[in-house]
């Protein structure tokens, strides 16, 4: 028998490989013999770097690049075990829990240390990048990013443009000549869950800058800000960036990454799948676990769980998925609609969030371990 285990992190309480390492010692109990397979999983969000290097058997690289305010900061990204992929959180380099809640200011935070990142993952020979864009502290569509790998942003008296977004207001020409020439060598694509274009009032400015620190008032300059820059972007680099579904994502992000990178805007979960090559691991499975912190209603829109069961029922429509979480939310039924055949929670009984999140990995073996009897019951 062989059980693929491939569930996100249970945030705060255990990574995706504490995930599946706690289910097996569960089924085990169940099912000694069977065969299991790991796949620590992420969406492009948190924990999506640790889970892939885990599940590929990868690296690790620390390095020290410029935060979203301009001082070093202690990043990191990861390499697939092959070396061939890099695996780059944004948020590593320009996250929002980077900047004390007193300093958030999306009108100056900046992307350079991202584009440290890519650069450095350049360095390395890969010859594909991921990008996660989740969890940014800024709002300068990718500007900083473009000039830490050799864009010219400037301004009417060609003085090299500001950090932030509030100065690509200031934006008069941009030069792509000096641009880093592997970016075109190499295969970028970006997690990206959100449609948000780059402008307007869904766009990154209204939607998410207020949690980064806007006002109303700077919520309107930023927006301001992102057209003109969308602007000089069709003008000097002949991209249309402004309306594309996932523009706005990472403070504009999205949009420089399509503009200077020719990178290519993708659905998280599937893109990571993809990275780990799903369907050759769970080829021949007998049953499929997943799961993640929290399943409920939204869980259809882009979450792993869901996206894990629809490929594993697209490889064999018979495959029986199940999955758990640490809550069952309002809404979890949907998931049934999206390839999952049942879900669990397990938390068993009435705890404080403190105690469940403590108690992670031993309340998944429990709910596993009966998971397992049950399946063996009934010969699923």
């Amino acid at each position: 028998m062989k059980i693929v285990i491939a569930p996100d992190s249970f945030k705060e309480s255990l990574s995706a490989l504490d995930v599946c390492q706690a289910v097996e010692v569960g089924l085990r109990k169940a099912f000694p013999q069977a065969t299991y397979t790991h796949l620590p999983i992420g969406d492009g969000g948190e924990g999506t770097v640790q889970s892939v290097v885990d599940a590929t058997n990868g690296t690790i690289i620390p390095i020290k690049v410029k935060g979203p305010l301009g001082t070093n900061v202690d990043a990191f990204y990861g390499l697939t075990g092959d070396g061939k992929t890099a695996i780059i959180e944004m948020a590593a380099a320009s996250g929002l829990h980077l900047v004390p809640r007193y300093q958030r200011n999306p009108l100056i935070t900046s992307t350079y240390g991202t584009g440290q990142l890519i650069k450095n993952a350049l360095d390395q020979g890969v010859e594909r990048i991921v990008l996660g864009l989740g969890g940014s502290a800024t709002n300068d569509g990718g500007a900083g990013m473009a000039q830490a790998l050799g864009a010219k942003l400037v301004d009417q008296n060609n003085e090299e443009l500001s950090p932030g977004g509030q100065a690509l207001s200031e934006l008069a020409s941009i030069d792509v000549s000096n641009l880093d020439t592997r970016v075109k060598t190499v295969k970028i694509e970006a997690a990206c869950d959100v449609t948000n274009p780059l402008t307007g009032s869904s766009g990154a400015s209204a939607v998410f800058g207020p949690q980064k620190g806007a006002t109303s008032a700077m919520v309107d300059e930023l927006d301001r800000s992102l057209a003109h820059y969308a602007e000089v972007i069709e003008k000097d680099i002949g991209k249309v960036v402004e309306h594309i579904s996932g523009a706005g994502a990472a403070g504009g992000l999205g949009a420089g990454i399509v503009a200077f990178l020719e990178g290519e805007l993708r659905s998280g979960i599937d893109l990571v799948l993809d990275v780990i090559q799903f369907e050759d691991c769970i080829n021949g499975a007998d049953l499929l676990l997943t799961g993640e912190g929290r399943i409920d209603s939204q869980t259809v829109h882009g979450k792993a769980p869901v996206g894990v069961a629809k490929r594993g029922k697209a490889l064999n429509a018979a495959l029986p998925v199940i999955a758990i979480a640490g809550s069952l939310g309002e809404g979890y039924e949907a998931v049934f609609e999206h390839g999952i055949d049942a879900v669990f929670s397990v938390v068993n009984s009435v705890v404080t969030l403190e105690e469940a999140l403590e108690k992670g990995a031993v309340n998944v073996e429990k709910t596993l371990e009966n998971i397992g009897r049950l399946v063996k019951l009934v010969g699923w």
